[in-house]
């Protein structure tokens, strides 16, 4: 009798002990690690009950152009010296080229070096697009920065793609393809002559040194991608606005003309469509398309979205 007793007050007094643990790990584990990787820059936030406490930008992540080792080497070097806490419940990756399983593989086991206490999330930065553009309401999302990308958002997942391409085959719209097109007009003598040669003197250009840098050394993407200030300057300049407008267009008839468009919003994320918003708006107007939203980046609408929802 007594010892049933016992054995009573025992498993009583673990039970309880497992509820504190647990409410210990509910108010002492509910910050997450929000990424939003294009291929130039990651945005890293670190977020307890939809607050920001810190925000963190190493190099851009991209499975399709880097290695497993060559992604631990920048979280190793540029992330995780910086960090403020060590440890997170959940990682929400969201990433350029992270759309296939074996690429979301290969960014899930870099990260897992380093947090193997976390359950992580990889998708792709076009459903961050549209998650933060829409949450959970239906609509086209566009990402127009380094590179571009869209897609059909049903309010839950992504069930439309037309597939990008990248920057050789397709990309439009992107700063990758507005850059490639402002070089491949100033070699071939596209561009008024006191454009090309501040062109080429602000940027400490030659042709071997562009050739160079699109076809010989890593990420041209970037290379060519640094160019859209110099565009964004000069957009009054008629062979500009017209290289601009035509690569917009370019986007909108290969990409977004490929979905139902009747009763749904259209919205862009990224430096592109942020900055060119003007040129963006005007091209989409004569093509029948009303911007719901053109946001910089989805860093606000992903903290509300996970802020609401459970994914994992």
């Amino acid at each position: 009798m007594i010892l049933s007793l016992f054995f009573g007050w025992v498993n009583d007094f673990m039970l309880f002990c497992r509820r504190i643990q647990a409410t210990i790990r509910k108010f002492t584990r509910t910050m997450i690690l929000i990424a939003d990787s294009g291929s130039t820059k990651t945005h890293w936030c670190i977020v307890k009950n939809g607050e920001i406490l810190q925000e963190i930008f190493t190099d851009g992540i991209n499975p399709f152009y880097q290695t497993d080792m060559e992604i631990i080497g920048l979280v190793d070097t540029q992330l995780i010296p910086n960090l403020q806490y060590s440890e997170f419940e959940k990682i929400h990756f969201y990433g350029a080229g992270c759309s296939f399983p074996e690429k979301k593989l290969l960014v899930s086991q870099a990260l897992v070096r380093f947090f193997v206490n976390s359950l992580i999330e990889i998708q792709s930065d076009l459903l961050a697009a549209a998650r933060s553009l829409f949450q959970l309401e239906k609509g086209i999302a566009c990402i127009l920065g380094t590179g571009s990308n869209s897609c059909y958002y049903d309010g839950k997942e992504i069930i439309q793609n037309v597939s990008p391409l990248g920057y050789i085959l397709g990309d439009e719209g992107s700063g990758a393809v507005l850059g490639k097109l402002l070089m491949a007009d100033c070699l071939k003598n596209q561009l008024p002559e006191w454009l090309t040669e501040k062109l080429l003197d602000e940027y400490e250009l030659t042709p071997a040194i562009i050739m160079e840098n699109v076809y010989k050394k890593p990420f041209p993407n970037r290379f060519l991608a640094k160019f859209t200030p110099f565009i964004l300057e000069h957009i009054e300049e008629p062979s500009i606005f017209n290289l601009v407008y035509d690569c917009f267009d370019a986007f909108l008839v290969r990409n977004v003309l490929q979905y139902p468009l009747e009763d749904i919003q259209v919205g862009f994320v990224g430096s592109i469509a942020h900055y060119f918003r003007d040129t963006l708006e005007i091209v989409a107007s004569e093509r029948g398309i009303q911007i719901s939203e053109i946001i910089q980046n989805p860093t606000k609408g992903l903290v509300e979205f996970h802020a609401s929802t459970v994914i994992l």
